[in-house]
């Protein structure tokens, strides 16, 4: 089941103390953003990004942890196109560098990474994994780690607004030996680290483009008429509209060649639409490709073979 945890109204040891999961041998999957938002309740209070000081009037947490994140990498690189309905999964890999003493694989250890967008202390939104990543020690302080990101566009997402940069941040906890779960939890017990300006990702919304060329065949010399439609999801309503007035490329390929050439560029319509025509000379496909936006990927359609007599 995915977590959300809202925690603008906590701070300091109250915000800790409504980190709630089944059990201590499952805190290594307490790496939800209700884990990395406590902690940033707690930064709060704080004022430091990189581990706990006080959390409350009467109360002090842990040691700040000796660990730090680097070298992350969100889905290699590339945005991520996130359509209406299905969820997408993108991967991560990251380092962990921390002190000899601080042990990352204990049972009671958990560590992550998130995606927000908006200020640090009050996020607009963030995204995280559903499954904690797995981690392996290339030396006594320094282990890499891959994980994944989880987009759920019904769940997630806010509205298109989302369609933007997305800075990444990393946490890490050390229960010491406590259960979340137990009503005796004691949130001063924890240490902590949670570090910003990992980098950042964008995410954008998935576009779909069609084609079709008529008639078919055609006599040599005649029209040729090339329609199709461009789209892209809206996540306002989780339903696809016309990309508007946006240029796409009208391009060919001759039956006998490997490569296209673009013959002309038009724009779509009011409502997504794309219709133009060409004279028929030589047998070859017609495809249609738009080149993108900040927030729509490129996409680019089959080609429709068209048969001149």
């Amino acid at each position: 089941m995915r977590i959300r945890a809202t925690v603008a109204a906590l701070t300091g040891a109250l915000a800790l103390s409504a980190l709630v999961v089944p059990s201590a041998a499952q805190a290594t999957d307490v790496h939800h953003s209700a884990l990395a938002d406590v902690l940033r309740a707690v930064h709060a209070t704080s004022g430091t990004k990189t581990g706990a000081r006080s959390v409350g009037a009467a109360e002090t947490a842990g040691v700040p942890l000796d660990l730090t994140f680097s070298n992350l990498s969100v889905n290699g690189g590339k945005p991520i196109v996130v359509g209406t309905t299905n969820t997408k999964t993108v991967p991560t890999t990251f380092t962990v560098t921390h002190a000899a003493d601080v042990d990352i694989f204990a049972d009671d250890f958990a560590l992550d990474i998130e995606l927000y967008r908006g200020s640090f202390d009050e996020p607009t939104n963030f995204l995280y994994g559903d499954v904690a990543p797995t981690c392996q020690a290339v030396s006594s302080t320094v282990a890499t780690c891959k994980g994944q990101i989880d987009v759920w566009p019904q769940i997630d997402f806010i509205g298109n607004a989302d369609a933007t940069t997305w800075k990444a941040d990393g946490f890490a906890v050390d229960f010491n030996g406590q259960d979340p779960s137990d009503p005796n939890f004691d949130p001063s017990l924890i240490d902590y680290a949670l570090q910003d300006g990992l980098g950042t990702t964008k995410l954008q919304r998935f576009s779909k483009l069609t084609v079709n060329a008529a008639p078919e065949p055609v006599k040599k010399g005649k029209t040729i008429t090339v329609t199709g439609k461009l789209t892209r999801a809206n996540w306002d309503d989780f339903a696809y509209h016309g990309y508007t007035v946006q240029p796409v490329k009208l391009q060919f390929r001759k039956k006998t060649s490997t490569a296209y050439t673009t013959v002309k560029t038009i724009k779509s319509s009011s409502t997504g639409a794309l219709k133009t025509t060409v004279t028929a000379s030589v047998d070859g496909y017609w495809r249609y490709s738009f080149a993108g936006t900040s927030t729509t990927p490129a996409v680019t359609t089959a080609g429709d073979f068209v048969d001149v007599q």
